[in-house]
């Protein structure tokens, strides 16, 4: 069954076009990206207020564009534009962070130095290392203890693979829209990690609200890598039981 916003939009022509190119067709290329420039251009918009040409950033959407049609597999069974949104977010977000617009406070720096050299301390001293503990020490809010230690992690792309392996999985294709899921089944959700212990809750806030490794985390909650993964399975089962209740 074809995308419904596709083919109200005209999206369903992509398949062929894209067949048509990669066969030599220079004008079914053209045509794709003018076909699907609305994309590029509804993508650039949110970050019109970043303080750059907005020319310049829907250039860099077409880059991300080009990408897609250059890789999009058309046996994968999704629409093309679900496979080029990530890769045109990827493109501007790149952009914007080589060129240095997303910036991290001087004392969000000073702060973030203090709570690692707490947290090597602590390592050091067989101490607790999770991030309430570190922050009390300091004395900060575990709020803001955690908002100085993100600040330090680098950007990531929306085209960049969440497990670090060449899997054809990217961050953009793992974040739902949430207009496409149902109220009921988001409330539920919520209501469901709502239920979890506050450890879990924090596993669940930083891995898939934050998109950080399990090494990240780990770090952050002054644990192993192999425990995060643990608990992870455990969280999973746990949602599962709640929601098919």
């Amino acid at each position: 069954m074809k995308d419904a916003t596709e083919v109200k939009c005209g999206y369903d022509r992509n398949p062929e076009l894209i067949r048509r190119f990669r066969a030599g067709d220079a004008e079914a290329g053209e045509e794709l990206v003018t076909l699907n420039m609305p994309l590029v251009y509804n993508i650039a918009a949110r970050f019109y207020d970043r303080g750059r040409d907005p020319e310049e950033i829907v250039e860099c959407g077409v880059v991300g564009l080009v990408k897609a049609i250059k890789t999009f597999d058309t046996e994968r069974g999704c629409a093309f534009s679900t496979y080029a949104v990530p890769l045109i977010f990827g493109e501007i977000r790149r952009f914007l962070r080589d060129d240095g617009i997303i910036k991290v406070s001087r004392e969000q720096k000073r702060l973030s130095a203090i709570l690692n050299k707490e947290r090597e301390r602590r390592l050091s001293a067989g101490e607790r290392c999770d991030i309430v503990s570190i922050a009390e020490a300091v004395g900060v809010t575990p709020q803001d203890a955690a908002s100085a230690l993100f600040s330090e992690l680098p950007v990531r792309s929306l085209d960049e693979s969440p497990t670090g392996e060449d899997d054809g999985v990217t961050l953009g294709a793992l974040i739902a829209d949430e207009e496409s899921v149902p109220l009921c089944d988001r409330l539920a959700l919520r209501v469901a990690i709502e239920g979890l212990s506050p450890f879990h809750r924090r596993i669940v806030a930083l891995r898939y609200f934050r998109d950080l490794s399990q090494t990240e985390v780990a770090r952050l909650l002054g644990v192993s890598q192999v425990k995060i993964s643990r608990e992870e399975k455990k969280i999973i089962a746990a949602l599962k039981a709640a929601l098919s209740d």
